[in-house]
C-alpha cells in the first residue's frame, strides 16, 4: 500500500478557525437552500448497485487531466447544491477567487481584481467525470504560483487542487430547483489553509455548505469488494485491509493482505448477480476473509474496526482520504 502523503505544515489555529467557518456554516443561508440541503444531506446506501456497461468517463475524458488526478491523496467533502453557478462564468470565477485569496494573504487589505500577487487561480471543466448525460459536468479548481522570471520562461507550480463532481446523481437531481447545480462531492489536495479559503469563497458566492466526508467501515467494505471485482488490464496489486483494535494504553492495528488473484477468485465464487453487486455478496466476501483470518490466527476481525483498504484501483481511509492508483 502506498503511504499517505504528509500534509503540508500549516498554522493549526488559523486552519481550525477557517475550516470551522465553512464546514458548519458561519453565514446565514436562504430558507430555500435549507430545503435543498434536507433533500440531499442523506442518501442511504442501496442494497444493490449496478455495474455500468458503458462508462461516460471512458468516452469523453481528457487523458492528461485524468492522469493528473491519479496517485494523489484527496480529502473528501460533501457539498450542498451551488446556487446560481454557471459554467459560462468560469473565467470570471477565476479572477474573483484569485482576488479573494490574494486579499486574505494580505491580511484583508483591499486590492484590485486581477492585480498580480504571484497567485493565480484557474477553473476548468473535467469532461467525462460523470456517470450519465444528466449529471452536471465536473470542474477543476487550481491555485498556481507565478514565477518572477520573464514571461517566456515562466513556470507555474500547482500549489493546491480541488474538484467538484456528480456521478449517477439521479436521485439528487429529481427534486433540485432550477437555480441550483448539484455537485455533491468535493475532493481537495493541498494545504488545509487553501482548502479553507476556497471553501469560504464558494460558501459566500454560491450559498453552499461544505462538510468533511468520513468513510465508515460499511462503505469501506463496499469499496474493497467492488474494486476487487474490477478487471485490470495492466496493474495488479494486493488487496490490503487495516483494522483498528482499541487497546490500553494505545490502539493496535492489524493488517491483512491478499494476493490479487486470490481476492479475485474469492469474488468470482460469491458473485451470483451479473451486472450488479449486492449487499449479500459484499457481506459474504468479507465474511470469507474474516473466517480465513480466524482459522489461522484465532482473531475475530468482525469485532474490530476497518479503517483502511487498498486495491489495484484505489485506496481509502475512514478519515475521508482516498487515492486513485491507475486506470483500468
Amino acid at each position: 500500500m502506498d503511504p499517505y502523503d504528509t500534509p503540508e505544515s500549516t498554522p493549526r489555529h488559523h486552519v481550525s478557525s477557517r475550516l470551522k467557518d465553512y464546514c458548519i456554516g458561519a453565514t446565514p443561508l436562504q430558507k430555500r437552500l435549507e430545503s435543498v440541503r434536507k433533500q440531499s444531506s442523506f442518501v442511504p446506501t442501496p442494497p444493490r448497485r449496478k455495474i455500468p456497461q458503458c462508462s461516460q468517463l471512458q468516452e469523453d475524458n481528457d487523458p492528461q487531466k485524468v492522469a493528473f488526478l491519479l496517485h494523489k491523496q484527496w480529502t473528501l467533502y460533501s457539498v450542498t447544491p451551488l446556487y446560481k453557478f454557471s459554467y459560462t462564468n468560469l473565467k470570471e470565477y477565476s479572477r474573483l477567487l484569485s482576488a479573494f485569496i490574494a486579499a486574505e494573504k494580505q491580511k484583508g487589505l483591499a486590492i484590485e481584481v486581477g492585480e498580480d500577487f504571484n497567485i493565480k487561480v484557474t477553473f476548468s471543466t473535467l469532461l467525462g467525470m460523470k456517470g450519465t448525460q444528466r449529471d452536471p459536468e465536473a470542474f477543476l479548481v487550481q491555485i498556481l504560483s507565478k514565477s518572477q522570471l520573464p514571461s517566456e520562461n515562466r513556470e507555474q507550480k500547482v500549489l493546491w487542487t480541488g474538484w467538484f463532481c456528480c456521478v449517477f446523481g439521479d436521485s439528487l437531481l429529481e427534486t433540485l430547483p432550477e437555480d441550483f447545480t448539484c455537485l455533491p462531492l468535493f475532493l481537495a489536495n493541498g494545504a488545509e489553509t487553501n482548502t479553507a479559503l476556497v471553501g469560504t469563497w464558494f460558501q459566500e458566492t454560491f450559498d453552499c455548505h461544505f462538510s468533511p466526508l468520513a468513510i465508515n467501515a460499511f462503505n469501506l467494505s463496499w469499496m474493497a469488494t467492488m474494486w476487487t471485482a474490477c478487471k485490470m488490464d495492466q496493474y495488479m496489486a494486493a488487496t490490503e485491509f487495516l483494522w483498528s483494535v482499541p487497546c490500553s494504553p494505545q490502539s493496535l492495528d492489524i493488517s491483512y493482505a491478499i494476493h490479487p488473484e486470490d481476492a479475485k477468485a474469492l469474488w468470482d465464487s460469491v458473485h451470483k448477480t451479473p451486472g450488479e453487486v449486492t449487499q449479500e455478496e459484499v457481506d459474504l466476501f468479507m465474511d470469507c476473509l474474516y473466517s480465513h483470518f480466524h482459522r489461522h490466527f484465532k482473531i475475530h476481525l468482525s469485532a474490530t474496526r476497518l479503517v483502511r483498504i487498498s486495491t489495484s484501483v484505489a485506496s481509502a481511509h475512514t478519515d475521508g482520504k482516498i487515492k486513485v492508483s491507475l486506470n483500468k
